[in-house]
């Protein structure tokens, strides 16, 4: 579906060591700010255990997982609002993407220079939140300069539906709050919202990274963190970008197994993350499920059939007749499809059917 999420924080608090962690593509990891000039992409598979509990009962040709592209975005600096280090760039980056992975340093470590001079992950998240308001507040106040004669005149329903979401998010940030804090209730200002394309209105998953002792239980810099973020709508993640960095060395899966378990984690950091962006983008997964190949596709939580099978080829959705539903959960019990129906557990859907994370689709269409 083409949908990125950007990797942002200040310089040296391991946002490309992570990125190295969930990608083949190597970025340059140096214990010096903007190391990482022009932004990565990585295009990451999403980790889907029941791709291959589905394979070891249809043993099919091959088995397709979903992916998502993460991009890691040079570090930004205070001032980067009015052009600062590579503020520009940066802002330029980060409005291309469709979510923030936000990564805060939340780890001592002497060795590692901290361009502020002191560990703060709560300081170093409102510098970023600070640059980013302050270039929300410039879009707000131009916009606002350009609407706000039409929508006291009264007679343009929709600039006047704009200018409130304007002024509302307008208090928001000069109040030091992210526009993601502010809800509309009508759809209307809900799609005027998302006609701003805001900075701070995307959604954001905050990761602390932390040492290895602090990987399962967190420390004090990560509940500074969670208290810091309570009201923004946003997720909270932590991860040892370190640690994570030795698992992905390692040849095996057993030994990367044994690491964990070792460390007393049941699931490696990068593996969380990518699901976490992936949820965080407000995607799900169907499947499809033959003896040609297993695959899980991409939609939109709260897609319809149509649309679903539209993901497939656009002839699916212009055609579509009907869609055969399996849950995952039926086809694992009863081990077939033949099963499946036998035991009455295929459902046939129509167009208004929502399809639910993990169903397992076949499409009828007629074109």
């Amino acid at each position: 579906m083409g949908l990125q999420c950007g990797i942002v924080g200040l310089p040296n608090v391991g946002k490309s060591t992570l990125f190295n962690c969930l990608s083949n593509a190597k970025a340059q990891a140096a214990n010096f700010p903007f190391c990482t000039i022009e932004p990565n992409v990585g295009v990451i598979t999403v980790p889907d255990e029941r791709l291959q509990k589905l394979a070891e009962i249809v043993h099919p040709g091959r088995i397709v997982p979903t992916t998502v592209e993460i991009v890691d975005i040079a570090g930004l600096v205070k001032g980067a609002s009015k052009g600062e280090g590579l503020g520009n760039q940066f802002l330029a980056n980060i409005r291309e993407t469709d979510a923030i992975i936000h990564v805060l340093r939340c780890f001592d470590d002497e060795n590692v220079t901290h361009v502020d001079g002191s560990v703060d992950p709560v300081r170093d998240k409102e510098i970023i939140d600070t640059e980013l308001q302050i270039k929300d507040l410039d879009t707000i106040e131009n916009r606002l300069r350009r609407v706000e004669k039409v929508a006291q005149m009264g007679g343009d329903q929709n600039a006047k539906t704009e200018y409130a979401v304007l002024l509302a998010y307008k208090e928001a940030l000069q109040q030091g709050r992210s526009a993601r804090t502010v809800t509309f209730e009508k759809k209307e200002e809900q799609q005027a919202a998302r006609n701003l394309f805001l900075l701070t209105a995307k959604p954001v998953l905050y990761v602390c990274n932390v040492d290895e002792g602090s990987a399962v239980t967190g420390n004090a810099y990560v509940e500074a963190v969670r208290e810091a973020i309570k009201d923004e709508h946003a997720d909270l993640l932590v991860v040892a970008a370190r640690t994570e960095a030795d698992i992905a060395e390692l040849e095996t899966y057993e030994e990367r197994q044994m690491f964990l378990q070792d460390v007393g984690l049941t699931e490696s950091g990068s593996n969380r993350l990518i699901k976490a962006a992936y949820s965080l983008l407000n995607l799900e997964t169907f499947i499809t499920a033959g003896e040609m190949e297993v695959k899980a596709w991409t939609y939109r939580k709260g897609w319809k059939a149509p649309q679903c099978a539209g993901v497939i080829h656009t002839d699916f959705e212009k055609g579509f007749i009907r869609a055969e539903v399996i849950k995952y959960e039926d086809y694992i019990h009863y081990g077939s499809e033949a099963a499946v129906r036998e035991a009455g557990k295929l459902n046939v859907e129509g167009k208004e059917y929502v399809v639910q994370d993990g169903d397992i689709m076949h499409f009828r269409f007629n074109v």
